[in-house]
């Protein structure tokens, strides 16, 4: 079975970019968010009663993804990915109000069975930045934003907690503060620890 690399953080932090970065140095399987296709996406930013529509159909998605990925036969790379959409914006829209308890559990049931399906990542890449570049990355982007830079803080609490459950070397920790579109110092790191 192919290796899967998953990109995480915060909204704004530079997921996206360093997958585009990545993908222009190594062939990967890549995936990503897809925020403008996804059917919920836009009806959830304007009424949040599409909460769990929309939380199922991302974690839908991004399980079909990971498996699509795995079938590939080359290394897969995530932009989020699976486990992002439960432990970060799933909590995140729990504790906003924005899902029931019900709700939450019946996302957390999806998630605990589909993983138990497929074999997690073998590494994640936890990206983190400053609350200054998070506003700023966030602003001038041009697409569909649920979170805020709000939302930042408690977002990356979720994920400490999450990342706090797995294996510390299935981890590279990286702040992007300073880092240009191209990645030049983290996109090096990357390829380093997976080759």
């Amino acid at each position: 079975m192919n290796k899967l690399i998953v990109i995480v953080g915060a909204s704004g932090v530079g997921k996206t970019t360093l997958m585009n970065a990545l993908c222009k140095r190594y062939d990967f399987a890549a995936a990503y968010e897809q925020h403008e296709e996804r059917p919920f996406q836009a009806p959830f930013k304007q009424d949040k009663k599409y909460a769990l529509a929309n939380q199922l159909d991302y974690l839908i998605f991004r399980a079909e993804q990971e498996r699509a990925l795995r079938a590939s036969g080359k290394p897969a790379l995530m932009d989020g990915g699976f486990d992002l959409d439960f432990y970060g914006f799933t909590r995140l829209f729990h504790a906003r109000g924005w899902l029931s308890g019900a709700e939450f559990d019946l996302c957390r049931r999806f998630h605990t069975m589909t993983r138990s399906l497929l074999p997690p990542p073998e590494l994640v890449v936890a990206l983190s930045a400053d609350a200054q570049t998070l506003r700023e990355r966030l602003a001038s982007r041009n697409r569909i934003n649920i979170a805020s830079s709000d939302d930042a803080a408690l977002l990356e609490g979720f994920i400490r907690e999450w990342l706090a459950s797995l294996p510390e070397e299935n981890i590279l920790r990286l702040d992007v503060s300073h880092e240009s579109a191209e990645y030049p110092v983290s996109v090096p790191v990357i390829l380093d620890k997976i080759e």
